[in-house]
This record gives C-alpha cells, sequence and structure tokens, in this order.
C-alpha cells in the first residue's frame, strides 16, 4: 500500500466567511456549501482543501479547542503575474481581510504578500518576477 498526500484540512470558526475568502481566490465549492459542517474543494493536481467547522470537529473530539497564538499553517496561492498579486491582495483587504505583508519583491525572484483568512491562517499569494533580460 502506498501513502499519498491527498488533503489540507482548516478547522474553522466561521464557514461562510472562509468559504468567501477561499472562493476570491478562485477555489470552487459546492453551491450551499455555507450550511454544511463539511466542505471541500478540488485544487489542481488533485489535491483537495477540506474545510470543517469547530463543532463538526467537537462532534467527533469533544474536548478540541482551537489553538491560541499565532498560526502553524500558511497556504500559498500562485498567481499568473506580480500585477495579479497586487491585485489579489487589494481585493482582500478592501473585503476586510487582515494585510500581514504587503506586496512587496522578494529577493528569492517573487513578487510576495501576505494576507489572513478570517481564523488569522497565514496566506501567501506569490508569482515569478521577471527576469531581466527576458
Amino acid at each position: 500500500m502506498t501513502v499519498r498526500f491527498a488533503v489540507i484540512g482548516l478547522v474553522v470558526s466561521d464557514l461562510a466567511a472562509s468559504l468567501a475568502f477561499y472562493r476570491r481566490l478562485g477555489l470552487a465549492f459546492p453551491e450551499g456549501a455555507e450550511d454544511q459542517p463539511h466542505v471541500e474543494a478540488e485544487l489542481p493536481g488533485g489535491l483537495l482543501l477540506a474545510l470543517d467547522t469547530e463543532d463538526t470537529v467537537r462532534s467527533f473530539h469533544p474536548g478540541w479547542q482551537p489553538p491560541a497564538g499565532t498560526g502553524r499553517v500558511s497556504l500559498a496561492f500562485r498567481c499568473d503575474s506580480p500585477a495579479e498579486v497586487d491585485a489579489r491582495y487589494e481585493e482582500l483587504l478592501a473585503a476586510g481581510h487582515h494585510g500581514e505583508l504587503e506586496p512587496w519583491d522578494a529577493f528569492w525572484g517573487q513578487r510576495y504578500a501576505t494576507v489572513h483568512d478570517p481564523d488569522g491562517n497565514a496566506v501567501d499569494l506569490f508569482a515569478p518576477l521577471p527576469v531581466p533580460g527576458e
């Protein structure tokens, strides 16, 4: 038997807010997902992003509590261009989300920015910078 990485799971405090956030980044969740305890969106390459409500997790793990302090998970979304990094960042800020790092040109050759999803998870936006001379 071969073990394969298949799902990224997030426990969310407000499913509707999390769905709105990730839909702004282009993920497709089923219609009516706001009323479900567990929802999934397929990512390119076949991975799934699964969102579970806190109540869902407590239904099978009664002592579960949300972690305190800053998150230990980050997700990164590749954009088509450096301009899209800037535009997505501004769109998410305009929708009321916290911007952790404004878009900047990283030394490793990417336009990079970080916003927080509704539960404070870091979500990075990035795109390759043009190579000089190309």
